[in-house]
């Protein structure tokens, strides 16, 4: 099994490699599902955990709808990315209907052309019909497909998962995620999946005060008690 930490720190980043994760999605503000990530932060977390680096690239909360205006900045983004060191980049793009968009193909071109990896994240789980949706995908050439099929969690999920993988898992990565933990860690893998995909972090010991956010820290001990369970699986 294939592990990809979400993170927002090099701190998670350290602990990703430490117990054997095969890489990391960066993003800033995982309170909103996570943006793009400064280019120091993407920087310092390739420099120092020497771990795969893949990077958000979502420039606003509120959806995945975007204008020629936003594209234009992702694409700056996606050239950040990569010359701060990103092994690849993570975004989706829906239009008004919630298909999957032709801004993708453009993206997608671009990152490419970077040689970098790219991944369709959870945009994917908003899409009307998700068949139709992962087969253009598969067109355009994504390497990676991240999804709770189509569910707020990957355990409730789990039957659109396992058909995803069947009937396109040879064409595409499919990885699971939202809501994993130890506890269903080995059911959602019996999906037939090869990436997994879980958040770690949890409250640290800061007074939230005039609303500037609350401090959260790594969670190792969740990344560790996934992990372990799959070395004796």
């Amino acid at each position: 099994m294939n592990f990809e930490i979400c993170t927002d720190s090099v701190e998670g980043a350290l602990a990703a490699k430490k117990y054997g994760a095969k890489r990391i999605e960066l993003c800033s503000a995982l309170s909103v599902g996570g943006l793009t990530p400064s280019f120091g932060l993407i920087q310092q977390c390739v420099e120092t955990s020497n771990i795969e680096v893949h990077s958000m690239i979502r420039s606003k909360e509120g959806g995945f709808r975007y204008d020629a205006i936003d594209i234009e900045l992702m694409k700056r983004d996606i050239f950040a990315a990569k010359n701060a060191g990103s092994h690849g980049v993570v975004f989706g793009v829906l239009n008004v209907t919630n298909e999957v968009s032709e801004f993708n193909k453009e993206l997608l071109i671009l990152s490419k052309s970077l040689g970098l990896e790219v991944t369709f994240h959870r945009a994917f789980d908003f899409v009307s019909d998700y068949k139709s949706a992962v087969e253009k995908l598969i067109k355009f050439g994504f390497d990676r497909l991240l999804t709770s099929g189509l569910q707020p969690k990957a355990i409730q999920g789990l039957d659109v998962i396992a058909k995803l993988q069947a009937n396109y898992g040879d064409k595409i990565q499919i990885m699971a995620g939202s809501g994993i933990n130890k506890k269903n860690a080995l059911k959602i893998a019996s999906s037939g999946i090869n990436n997994m995909h879980f958040t770690a972090r949890k409250k640290g010991n800061s007074d939230v005060q005039l609303s500037m956010g609350e401090l959260m820290i790594v969670d190792e001990e969740k990344i560790q008690s996934i992990i372990r369970q799959f070395d004796s699986a």
